[in-house]
């Protein structure tokens, strides 16, 4: 285990990694040493590295999603419309009820992540049974998803009072760590510990590197599909609903917009080929990281926000040359012939 990730981790780690320290200091560079270092203010861990890392959970809650989807050489693209939909159900159904029962926040949340999840499996459905092709069966659910939230809602943006524990789950801290980077630190270890010690993760390779040989040797493919979309629907929707908690309320028009793309783009700068099979969910982290502390810098180094977009495609640009075996040979050749010459 250990070797291996010294190995083929490693070096598929170096790359986003080199790029993560690299904005870090270019943002010690701009605002100084506060920038990394913690600090705790009213009980609370605080700072600007603290605020990137707990504005990354709901993203990393898609993005760790979508890799275990691309590994299936799938794609999702309905994620944000999910995303919305849990976000809808839960406060929709507390602001139509008692808010401050701890009872009907469980419920609430309950609802929203059970929509969500029957949403993904009906994506893995119409994927591994029905033979739709990934991009056009999650299309559906993301044109069609966002009404339905909207639905959902009234065309309204409905709210939860700050008095409400619902809050916490986007506000609160324990230990003075922000809840919601507790729960993106336990959803990853989880998701590690299930697709690295357990056979998931090679059934899952298995199916992605070639369904078909994957059910000649009897692994059960469309069972391993649907389950990878419904973790998918699940982890959209749970970022939803921390994003519902932090806000107070459940913007179905605009929450989740675009996320997918930033999800996709997360998990490709993390090393992970949209071909399936190998799949890196420590990349798809660094990736989630990457992204919205390059939103950061753009701000901290004096840039406007129109840079935001493409800057995000210049990085990503880049990190997919550098991890190209090709580009690095051919980036290196005219140092190798002058020591060849020396």
């Amino acid at each position: 285990m250990l070797k291996q990730f010294t190995g083929t981790y490693a070096r598929r780690l170096m790359w986003p990694g080199l790029v993560l320290v690299a904005l870090i200091v270019v943002n010690i560079a701009f605002t100084g040493f506060g920038f990394l270092t913690p600090e705790i203010v009213d009980g609370r861990m605080s700072g600007p590295f603290v605020t990137v890392l707990r504005n990354s959970v709901p993203l990393l809650m898609v993005a760790l999603g979508m890799t275990l989807v691309i590994a299936t050489k799938g794609i999702d693209l309905s994620v944000g419309a999910v995303y919305a939909i849990g976000a809808a159900v839960a406060v929709q159904y507390l602001a139509t009820g008692s808010q401050n029962s701890l009872g009907s926040v469980l419920v609430a949340i309950a609802l929203g992540l059970g929509v969500a999840a029957v949403i993904g499996a009906w994506n893995g459905t119409m994927v591994s049974v029905f033979g739709v092709q990934p991009i056009i069966a999650t299309l559906i659910f993301m044109i069609a998803g966002r009404g339905v939230a909207q639905l959902i809602t009234g065309g309204q943006i409905p709210n939860v009072a700050d008095s409400s524990p619902f809050v916490n789950l986007g506000r609160g801290e324990i230990l003075s760590i922000p809840l919601p980077i507790i729960i993106g630190v336990a959803v990853c270890a989880v998701l590690m510990v299930a697709t690295r010690r357990t056979a998931f993760g090679v059934l899952l390779e298995s199916v992605g590197g070639n369904p078909k040989a994957s059910r000649l040797a009897g692994i059960r493919a469309r069972e391993m599909t649907i389950l990878v979309y419904l973790i998918c629907g699940l982890l959209a929707g749970l970022a939803g609903i921390i994003s519902a908690a932090n806000i107070g309320g459940a913007d179905a028009n605009n929450g989740g917009l675009w996320i997918e793309l930033d999800a996709i783009l997360a998990v490709v700068i993390g090393g992970t080929a949209l071909t399936g099979g190998r799949f890196y969910l420590l990349g798809t982290v660094f990736g989630v990281v990457i992204i919205k502390l390059l939103e950061v810098t753009i701000i901290n180094v004096g840039l406007s926000s129109q840079w935001q977009f493409t800057a995000k495609a210049l990085v990503v640009f880049a990190v997919a040359l550098l991890q190209s075996p090709q580009f690095r040979t051919w980036l290196t050749k005219p140092f190798q012939k002058k020591a060849v010459a020396a």
